[in-house]
C-alpha cells in the first residue's frame, strides 16, 4: 500500500491502492443502498429511532439524502477525504438507534430480531467507522505507520 502523508488533498495516489479502493467501492454501495433505503422506507427506520431524536422523519430523510450524496462523495477523489470522515462521524451518531433498536426488542418486518442479528451490527459498528476513514485514506492505521 502506498500512501504518504494524509490530508483533505487526499493520499499520495504515485501508486493504485487496491484494499483501499476496493473497500471504498463497497462502502459506496453499502451507504446509497442505505440511502434508498431510508427515502423508500423510511417507517421502518423511525420505528428504531429513540425518541429523543427531534423531527425524526425529517432526520430519516435528512440522512438518507446525505448517505446517497456520501456514497458519490467517497470515489469522487476531490471529496473522498471529507467523505470518509462525515460517514464515520455519521456511523457513530446512528449507533444509539441500532442499540434502541436491539435492546427495545423493535419489531421490524424483513428485519431478523435475534440476537444473531443485532450482536454482529453492533459490533460492526465499529469497524464501518474504521472502514470509511480507512477507505477515503483518512488513517492508515494498523497498516501502515503514517508518514511525516
Amino acid at each position: 500500500m502506498t500512501t504518504s502523508l494524509r490530508s483533505p488533498a487526499g493520499p499520495d495516489v504515485s501508486q493504485p491502492d487496491l484494499p483501499r479502493l476496493v473497500l471504498r467501492w463497497i462502502l459506496a454501495a453499502f451507504f446509497a443502498a442505505a440511502g434508498v433505503a431510508h427515502l423508500a422506507v423510511p417507517g421502518k427506520l423511525l420505528a428504531m429511532t429513540p425518541d429523543w431524536v427531534p423531527f425524526a422523519p425529517q432526520v430519516i430523510l435528512l440522512t438518507g439524502l446525505c448517505e446517497l450524496a456520501g456514497a458519490i462523495a467517497l470515489v469522487t477523489r476531490p471529496l473522498r477525504w471529507w467523505a470518509g470522515i462525515a460517514f464515520a462521524l455519521y456511523s457513530l451518531c446512528v449507533w444509539p438507534a441500532n442499540i434502541n433498536h436491539a435492546i427495545s426488542g423493535i419489531e421490524i418486518p424483513g428485519l431478523p430480531s435475534s440476537w444473531w442479528y443485532h450482536g454482529p451490527r453492533l459490533v460492526a459498528q465499529p469497524l464501518i467507522i474504521w472502514a470509511s476513514l480507512y477507505a477515503a485514506g483518512v488513517v492508515d492505521w494498523p497498516f501502515r505507520r503514517r508518514q511525516a
